[in-house]
């Protein structure tokens, strides 16, 4: 029987629970790689609560229950999950592990996913229930599971192989790099765990998660290049087992977890941010030494070479003629007052479906309205949904997978719009003025700096905020995150962000070759939100008389204009005015080739120098 409401099935998952002899759960949103988005077959937190956030978890109770979201989430939770079921938390404020240790019985056993948590989770979660003499329990099969009647089955999406030329190095050669690390560092073999890791280093995409083009997979590298690829059978072709060659065992996936059984006595690198506890236990099962040490994937993953910066400008150039095409619709159409969010982010997609080169969107777009363009993660949906107001501001956060003849690429930009009046009257206040122009002036700050090697996405960060502090504002996200090339728009190890205790990438030295989003932004709860977001590149750059050492700026990627209604002319210094007109002339050369009619003209208006 299908449980309908959040309640019955809360109620089910205790009864599960009881059975195994259970006096509580954990219940994150993730899977057995630590991914950021996670398939539907991995959504149990949704199931079970209704929140619909790609970020956040929960712990049960037999008597009580709460659910733990970031400060991005904090109107959307209240929205989406019954407080009689669960009680609001806060992270960072708040976490599970102290939940429990407040909430727990002595000698309670509580239970958890083992391939849905990091060792470094378990270790923490268990000293704080040492407190009060309860235990962390791995589980035999999720109850979760147990109980989901309707649960979607694993996604069978074959893999694909992701040519040469568009990675820019064959697959052969970057296990023989691996394999060196592993010699230098002395270690018998890796696993890769995480999906893009897993996808770079074999050169292989897949469709197995929305919108990031993945295969589930995991893979064991040895110290003399050779690799078993553990991935359903049903997914992989003849096109791809001849790309990856007689060095690679291709391997039913179920078959992982045994395989971790049967290299007892060995050194294996395992990432402790993405490698899950139940490989960890697997491994130590048997005899095997676990070095938790970062996959050697991600800073060269991160570090783009000349085909992908290639691919990516490629795509940007596509992008933004279809960012062009929407935007001009929007100016001419939304006046109207019949224009709603759903039906923008659709015609968004039209739009970017006229490139052939789209294989999917890179995240669910943002498409807000007046007050939900001050959620900075809002999600549309049939429930959400409004009609975008005449005189009122609009934000649209969007990007798209292009993987073409002409280069691979992924794309993420976010664009606040003024949606005037029919009878062309209504004006942006002075205060929606000022905060855009503020934002647009910590925008062009990151673009224009200049450092030397060595810093980091952390000693950036100010450079953005400045202009909104000095009114007493600020943002509540990061200013900037990796991009990946034909992978997730969201990439380690590099962040631009505060400094916080637990550095999440801020303290990673930033260096040629990566990509960053540019995206400060301002938020006013109920009212208006504001986002200004492109993509740069970090690029090694020559001053005449600079001290020795190398140095670094950005080059930017992302060419649409920025909307004039909004800016506030006098608040720009010169140089900043500067950067506008020349900003806006790269616009239209890349872009005017591209279009016509409505869009050019579009093009033409917005690009006139202030």
């Amino acid at each position: 029987m299908l449980m309908q409401t959040h309640e019955a099935r809360l109620s089910a998952l205790r009864e599960e629970l009881k059975k195994r002899g259970l006096d509580g759960f954990c219940v994150p949103i993730a899977d057995a790689h630590m991914s950021e988005y996670v398939g539907e077959d991995a959504q149990r937190l949704r199931w079970l609560t209704g929140f619909g956030g790609s970020a956040g978890s929960a712990a049960v109770l037999q008597d009580k229950a709460a659910i733990f979201v970031d400060g991005r989430y904090t109107v959307q939770v209240r929205d989406q999950v019954e407080e009689r079921l669960f009680e609001y938390r806060s992270v960072p404020k708040d976490n599970p592990a102290n939940w429990l240790a407040a909430n727990a019985s002595e000698g309670a056993q509580i239970g958890y996913d083992a391939w849905l948590a990091t060792p470094g989770w378990v270790r923490t979660t268990q000293k704080a229930l040492d407190k009060v003499g309860a235990k962390l329990v791995p589980v035999e099969g999720n109850p979760i599971d147990a109980v989901w009647a309707d649960q979607p089955a694993q996604s069978d999406a074959p893999a694909r192989v992701h040519s040469d030329e568009h990675a820019g190095a064959n697959a052969q050669e970057k296990r023989a790099a691996i394999a060196d690390w592993l010699t230098e560092e002395k270690l018998d073999a890796v696993v890769l765990s995480a999906l893009d890791s897993v996808g770079w280093a074999f050169n292989i995409r897949g469709g197995d998660i929305a919108h990031t083009p993945v295969a589930m997979a995991f893979a064991l590298v040895q110290q003399d290049g050779t690799a078993q690829l553990f991935i359903d059978e049903d997914k992989v072709g003849a096109d791809l087992k001849q790309h990856l060659g007689n060095a690679v065992s291709i391997r039913p996936r179920g078959e992982f977890e045994g395989a971790l059984g049967q290299i007892g006595g060995k050194r294996i690198a395992l990432d402790p941010e993405y490698g899950v506890a139940g490989i960890a236990q697997a491994l130590e099962a048997c005899g095997a030494s676990v070095v938790e040490v970062r996959d050697p994937t991600i800073l060269p993953r991160a570090i783009k070479n000349q085909a992908e910066i290639a691919g990516h400008r490629d795509a940007q150039a596509r992008d933004g003629a279809a960012l062009a095409r929407f935007l001009a619709w929007i100016e001419a159409e939304a006046p109207s007052g019949e224009i709603d969010e759903l039906t923008a982010a659709a015609k968004l997609l039209e739009f970017r479906q006229m490139d052939g080169g789209l294989k999917d969107t890179s995240f669910d777009t943002i498409s807000a309205a007046a007050g939900h363009a001050a959620l900075p993660h809002y999600k549309v949906d049939e429930d959400s949904n409004i009609a975008i107001p005449p005189g009122s501001i609009f934000l649209c956060d969007s990007g798209g997978q292009y993987i073409g003849e002409t280069g691979a690429g992924t794309t993420d930009i976010t664009r606040t719009v003024w949606v005037g009046s029919a009878d062309g009257k209504a004006a942006p206040t002075a205060e929606m003025k000022d905060r855009f122009t503020r934002v647009l002036k910590g925008h062009i700050a990151i673009a224009q700096a200049i450092f030397p090697e060595g810093t980091t996405g952390g000693q950036l960060d100010t450079m953005a905020r400045q202009f909104l502090w000095a009114a007493g504002c600020d943002y509540a996200h990061g200013t900037g995150h990796g991009v990946g090339s034909a992978l997730g728009v969201h990439e380690g190890p590099q962040r631009i962000a505060k400094t916080t205790g637990s550095q999440g990438g801020t303290m990673e030295p930033l260096a040629g070759g990566m990509i960053c989003s540019n995206e400060p932004g301002y938020y006013k709860a109920g009212e208006f939100g504001i986002r200004i977001e492109n993509l740069i590149l970090i690029e090694e750059r020559h001053i005449d008389g600079a001290d020795d050492g190398t140095w670094f700026g950005f080059e930017n990627l992302t060419w649409v204009p920025i909307d004039r209604t909004l800016i506030e002319p006098s608040l720009l210094s010169h140089e900043e005015r500067v950067w506008v007109d020349e900003y806006h002339a790269r616009c239209r050369e890349i872009l005017a080739p591209q279009l016509d009619g409505q869009a050019a003209d579009w093009l033409e208006r917005h690009t006139k120098p202030l």
